[in-house]
Formats: structure tokens, sequence, C-alpha cells
């Protein structure tokens, strides 16, 4: 259920967010709303390996641990490169409330959602499903990252908040993907 509840969430937040990051130019929103595209790549990885006879296959496991940490890493080449070239050329983003008003809410909703796949995948022994949960929390980590990003930018002119914002973004990922890909982080294992 929480898997299915991500996936709508995200669908339209990731909708919502590329368009919103190609009308204004940012950077930072359009790989916001990859990421969802990403994290709802996960979700659906989750419901893969808890379906049908591979509710209690290790083998399953492993691969949607893989896949899910794969889906973090997948973001990372298009948000660094163009952010590098945004920083370079100087070529700020427009203002964008509506990802200003996505990227709050998801800050606010998705450690929620994140917390409740932690606890699922603790249950279950299951470190594709707690990996899930940390791209949730990290979502919102990076909503927040994106917020500010936006909001100097839409209040201060500061164009190199957003490209900034964008590569914290990147590294992030790195670092999650890693770690899921690893099997590290759930505390049952």
């Amino acid at each position: 259920m929480l898997s299915w509840l991500t996936i709508v969430w995200l669908g339209i937040d990731g909708v919502l967010g590329m368009a919103s990051g190609v009308a204004a130019g940012s950077v930072a929103l359009i790989g916001w709303g990859l990421s969802c595209a990403i994290e709802a790549a996960a979700a659906a990885a989750l419901i893969w390996r808890f379906s049908a006879s591979r509710l209690h296959s290790d083998e399953a496991e492993r691969l949607a641990q893989k896949v899910v940490g794969a889906t973090f890493i997948l973001l990372v080449p298009y948000i660094a490169v163009q952010a590098v070239r945004q920083l370079a050329s100087g070529e700020g983003a427009d203002a964008s409330w509506i990802g200003v008003g996505l990227a709050a809410s998801d800050a606010v909703l998705m450690p929620v959602l994140g917390q409740a796949k932690r606890r699922v995948g603790t249950r279950l022994a299951s470190s594709a499903a707690w990996g899930a949960g940390t791209q949730n929390v990290l979502c919102a980590y990076l909503s927040a990252a994106v917020l500010v990003g936006l909001t100097a930018n839409a209040v201060f002119e500061a164009w190199w908040a957003d490209p900034i914002a964008a590569l914290l973004v990147a590294l992030v990922c790195v670092q999650a993907g890693y770690t899921t890909w690893r099997g590290r982080g759930c505390p049952a294992l």
C-alpha cells in the first residue's frame, strides 16, 4: 500500500515538478521532478519484490535492493552536468512558485511516508524496503534544499542558489545509492 501511494503521489509531483522546472529553467527543480520518477521506480521494485512467490525470496530481496540503489545513481549525471553548466554560464533560473509549493509539501509529507517504509523494512528485514524509505526521507531533505534554492532565487535573485541546491541533490543521491546497493542501512540486517 505504501508503495502504491508513493507511485501515485510522486507521479503527480514529478510531472508538475518537471513542467515547472522546464518553464523556469531550474536545474534543481527538473532534477527533483526526475527524482520523483526514479523514486516511483523504486516503489515499483518493492511491489514486485513483495508479490507472489518472491515474498520470502532472498534472491528477490537482493535484486530489489540493487534496483533501489541504482535508482539513486541514475539521476546524478544529468543534475551534476546541468548544475555545473548553469554555474559556469551564470544563467539563473526564473522564479517558480509552483515549484516552491511542491517542494514545501514534499518536505513535510515525505518523512512520514519514509519512516513508515523504514518500519516495514525493519519488520521484514528488507534492505530494499528500508532503502526505499530512506529515499523518501532524503526526498524531504532534497525538497528542503530545492525549496531554499528556489526561494532564494525568487526572493533575493540569488541565481546561484538553484544549481548549488542541485549539486547537493546529486551528492546525497550518490551516497544513498551506494549505501542501499551494498545492503547497508536496515538495522534488522
